[in-house]
């Protein structure tokens, strides 16, 4: 069954920033007003930045799912922002490096050509796959980064997945604790592309 994106409400000249990721945008296992989604409209409120986050992060998510939602979503909401969080499901099933970055450069060139600044979070997988796949893998982040001058989080997970009071049962999943961090680690590069009106 396809769900439509809810059409834009009438309420706003607010400019949207999108959310497009996996299960650590999606908020698993913990409160939705918990995540790091949540926490961040909080401080673009607090700081004065008057943007409307639509978080159409869903778990398990990989690049070829988000590709294929993503153009119903810019064209619901025509985000000024669009962060892409995501990868690391690819990453952990061995998807090929060349088709996660077709699918990155698709995401990216739509959502340039629709007028928003793009976030790229970048992700690192254990060496499940081999220590060469691994390296491809997160190296993918900086060169597509540099192909479209996006800003980079470089490591979206930094100081998180390594500390196991962090992270949910499963050792995958960041737990409540962990989201002001995540916030954190965002912020320096998604700060580069807000303004206030």
């Amino acid at each position: 069954m396809v769900h439509a994106v809810p059409p834009k409400q009438g309420a706003s000249d607010q400019p949207v920033l999108l959310v497009m990721g996996d299960s650590l945008s999606a908020g698993y296992g913990i409160a939705l007003d918990a995540t790091w989604v949540a926490l961040l409209q909080r401080r673009l409120t607090s700081q004065g930045y008057d943007y409307r986050i639509v978080n159409a992060s869903t778990s398990g998510e990989t690049t070829g799912g988000a590709r294929s939602r993503l153009p119903r979503a810019l064209n619901a909401h025509s985000p000024a922002v669009v962060i892409l969080e995501l990868g690391a499901n690819d990453g952990l099933r061995g998807l090929p490096i060349r088709q996660v970055r077709e699918n990155f450069q698709a995401m990216i060139e739509q959502s340039q050509d629709a007028g928003a600044r793009v976030v790229l979070v970048g992700m690192r997988i254990p060496p499940n796959y081999g220590a060469a796949y691994a390296d491809r893998f997160h190296a993918l982040y900086p060169q597509l980064a540099q192909q479209y001058d996006t800003p980079l989080v470089d490591f979206f997970l930094d100081g998180v997945a390594q500390d196991a009071a962090l992270m949910q049962d499963d050792d995958i999943h960041p737990n409540a604790a962990a989201q002001p961090r995540l916030l954190d680690n965002l912020w320096p590069a998604l700060r580069t592309v807000l303004t206030k009106e």
